[in-house]
Formats: structure tokens, sequence, C-alpha cells
């Protein structure tokens, strides 16, 4: 079996002692065990595929990504796979362990200041566009525009949950990054049963909460980083699909960080600061409906890569959490 037939098909489990209620269920999807120990391994494993059937990919082809660290890794450990190169653009608030995964599997990093607004020529979107325009013969993988991102999710990740639910659920949770996992499988769950309730979750000082609240992008002076890698946008993603979604919550990065370890502690699964924020925005629903409730959301990547941050007390200390 070759390493990418391991891409996807992970198991969901039930989190019986996380429940806020006897009537409440807890189903996490554990896509930490995907090869690079995220489920960013689904959407490039699919884009680079369906780009291979359309373009001429040789030796000599340079992937390039703009990423907080999951999608890069996806996109060098295929590059290493296949024999293509791979550069990869991230923002400096990215983990020490993230990065050095990504030069590890051979990928040359480009790193941009975290600050830098989205119509700054230094956002590491935006150079990673330019460096893409400027190289020949490379394929831009584009996450947040590229809308086989949400098609990755709608034909994989959906149909796994579906079947492993054999259909018993009625909200799934879970955090917009570059939007693409709650929009696919946000729109294949809503075809299988109009019913199910599809929420988003977005930190404190991300755009999606006040555009699909208020129709609106908020002022500058209300937008704020997350800490949490991997949430929330400074921008519209194509890939978020606002017409499958019925509500979006806000939520901390203390919200996220304290679920996170509160998971490692009780269940004993390490996991990344999005699962924590999943995993707390599924508790909040579960004590807030009326049940009996099924709710299923994502466990998106490994704990592991985040020991030097919210596993470390020290960091937590430092940060006021």
């Amino acid at each position: 079996m070759a390493l990418l037939d391991n891409v996807g098909n992970t198991p969901l489990i039930e989190l019986s002692r996380l429940s806020p209620k006897a009537d409440v269920s807890i189903w996490a999807k554990c896509e930490f065990l995907n090869p690079t120990g995220s489920i960013k391994d689904r959407i490039v494993n699919y884009i680079i595929a369906q780009a291979e059937q359309k373009l001429h990919f040789n030796s000599d082809t340079t992937l390039i990504e703009s990423t907080s660290g999951n999608t890069g890794a996806s996109v060098a450990m295929i590059a290493a796979i296949k024999g293509y190169k791979s550069i990869l653009v991230i923002p400096d608030r990215v983990s020490q362990e993230k990065q050095a995964v990504l030069r590890a599997l051979g990928a040359e990093l480009h790193i941009m200041p975290s600050h830098a607004l989205i119509d700054s020529s230094e956002h590491y979107v935006n150079v990673a566009k330019a460096i893409h325009q400027s190289l020949p013969n490379s394929f831009y993988i584009d996450q947040y525009h590229n809308l086989q991102n949400p098609q990755a999710h709608y034909c994989t990740t959906g149909p796994e949950i579906w079947k492993q639910t054999q259909g018993q659920i009625d909200v799934f949770i879970c955090v917009a990054g570059s939007g693409g996992t709650i929009s696919g499988v946000g729109r294949y769950l809503k075809e299988k049963n109009p019913a199910i309730q599809v929420i988003a979750l977005d930190p404190i000082g991300s755009v999606y909460y006040s555009y699909f609240k208020k129709g609106v992008l908020p002022q500058a002076q209300e937008m704020a980083e997350s800490m949490v890698e991997g949430a929330g946008e400074d921008h519209l993603a194509r890939s978020m699909d606002f017409s499958v979604i019925d509500d979006i919550i806000q939520f901390k990065d203390r919200d996220a960080f304290l679920m996170a370890r509160a998971l490692a502690k009780q269940v004993g699964i390490l996991a990344g600061g999005t699962s924590g924020a999943n995993i707390w925005g599924a508790l909040k629903i579960g004590a807030e409906k009326k049940g009996p409730l099924r709710i299923v959301t994502i466990l998106p990547d490994h704990g592991i890569k985040y020991l030097s941050k919210f596993y470390n007390d020290q960091w937590m200390q430092t940060k006021g959490f």
C-alpha cells in the first residue's frame, strides 16, 4: 500500500466522558491520523491529483502554497513522494515544530510577518501568488480560493461521516479557516438531510462572523489575529460557502487552548488548537440545545505540533491563559 492510500478513512469516535448531558453524544473524526498528522492531506492530495490530469507535471515542477503549516506539510510530503519541488509561504506565528517539519520534508520556506494586512505585498498569500507568477512550471495550490478544496471534503470527509454515523447526525460543527471542511462536509450532509444543522466556529477578530451576521467585513480596528493556527481569516476565502452554514459562533483563543489541554488530560487525545475549539463548540451546542442530539466534529491535527505553545505551561502563563 502506498503512503497516499492512507489519506482519509479516519475513525469517528465518541467522546462520552465529555458529554454535557445524558441525551447528547459528541463524536469526533480523528483527522490527525492522516499521514502528515492533519486533515489537509485530503485537500492537497485531491487538488494535485486533479491538476495532474490536466497539466504536465515533471521533476522541474514546483508546488507553491500559502499556509499556516498543515497544508504546507501535505504539499511538501506529496512533492517528496512524486519528485516535485515545494515552496511554502507562512506567517511567522506558525509554530517552530511545524516549521521544522516543513524543512525536514525538503520545502523551501518564506516566512512573512503575521501582522501584514491582506493588501500588503508582505502578506503571505500575496507573496505566494507573486512567486507562482514569477516561476515557470509552478502550480499554486491556493487553498483559500480553490473550489476543489471544499470539493475534496464533499467527495471524501462528508460521505465518510454519513456512513460512520449511519445517517444519524443532528449537528455538524467545525472551525472555519479556509472554509473547505465546513463547506464541503456541510454541503454533502445537507443534501442527505436538510435538517442537519451546520455550525461554523470563528475566532474573535476574524472576518467570517461579521460577514455572516451583518453582511459586512469588520473594520480594521475590529480585526485581530487569532493564536489558534488554522482558524479564521483576515479575508473572505472563496472556499467558504456561507449558503450551507446555519450559524457561526465566536470563540476565544483561551477557549480553544484550555479545551485542547483538557482533551489530552481527560480523554488521552493530543490534538491541536482547532480541535480544542471544535470540542468547545460541540459542548456549548450540546449544553444549549434540547436533546437528544448527536453532534459530530473534527479533530483536524495532532497536538505534537504545538508542544512549544499551548501545551507549554510557561507559554500559557506568558499569554495570560
